[in-house]
């Protein structure tokens, strides 16, 4: 989706880090080391940084069902949902209390989390991850789509893009946040990337099926087509912030655009329905 030009922030923290994956805190390896012992206790379950269930294999809890060759061995170091979880929020809480992305280091993060910075690093690879991760946590949740129908399908998800743009209307954080993002070439890049990229192809995907199924005609590019209907939603979510986004929209906008925009007595007289070009 289209995005503003940068626009620099100031900060307010006292910690250095920079939006980008030039990481200083980042440590040798790649996040593959045991964390850092800062001795922060987990505030969220008062366990020590990476005990939230993210700690190596314990053979007196988990070796799993005896055998003739002894216990099975464990692959991997277990994830914690619960490790994730206070990470994001400990963005959040940051960014909330004003600390712009680009003041946010990862060592700041880990001690809000009560975590030693490895854990971040063994979810994430650098700071950009981390930080698409934080907007996808509080952005609304994608839409749920069948994946076979057409029509009902790019319904859903017109709908989705009409109340994510009511939720950046009534949400200072959220609108602050995608701003801060925007400003980060990198940052804004990768978002684009996993996020957005992904959401306009499943899209594409769902006016195929319409075609398929009968529903739209055949003989447009489906891309053009895509465009129609994505369009005018993102006209109002994104550059007309004082345009209603009502209810009906996006039905009112797929009656439109499947009955034409040429004047009825037009197409009944069955004259031409394109002007001139």
């Amino acid at each position: 989706m289209p995005g503003d030009g940068p626009d620099r922030q100031g900060g307010h923290g006292h910690d250095t880090g920079r939006a980008s994956g030039d990481d200083p805190d980042r440590p040798s390896g790649h996040g593959t080391g045991r964390p850092s012992g800062d001795g922060t206790a987990d505030r969220r379950t008062g366990h020590g940084p990476d005990e939230a269930g993210d700690r190596g294999p314990d053979p007196a809890r988990h070796c799993g069902p005896a055998s003739a060759h002894g216990p099975e061995p464990r692959r991997g170091r277990p994830r914690s949902a619960a490790a994730e979880r206070a990470i994001l929020d400990a963005v959040v809480e940051l960014l909330e209390a004003g600390e712009p992305l680009a003041r946010l280091s990862i060592e700041r993060i880990a001690r809000t989390a009560g975590v030693g910075k490895a854990t971040i690093y063994r979810r994430w690879s650098d700071k950009e991850a981390l930080f698409v991760d934080v907007l996808r946590a509080v952005e609304p949740s994608d839409p749920v789509v069948s994946g076979t129908a057409g029509l009902d399908d790019l319904r859903l998800m017109l709908e989705w893009v009409r109340t994510r743009g009511l939720a950046h209307r009534s949400s200072v954080f959220l609108h602050n946040v995608v701003a801060q993002m925007k400003s980060h070439p990198r940052l804004w890049a990768e978002y684009q990337r996993t996020v957005i990229a992904p959401r306009r192809a499943a899209m594409l995907e769902a006016v195929r099926r319409a075609v398929d199924a009968g529903e739209l005609r055949d003989d447009l590019d489906t891309e053009l087509m895509n465009d129609l209907f994505l369009g005018p939603v993102l006209m109002r979510t994104l550059h007309h912030p004082e345009a209603p986004l009502p209810d009906d929209l996006v039905d009112r906008l797929i009656h439109a655009l499947l009955q034409g925009l040429a004047p009825k007595a037009q197409v009944a007289a069955g004259g031409p329905v394109t002007g001139p070009m």
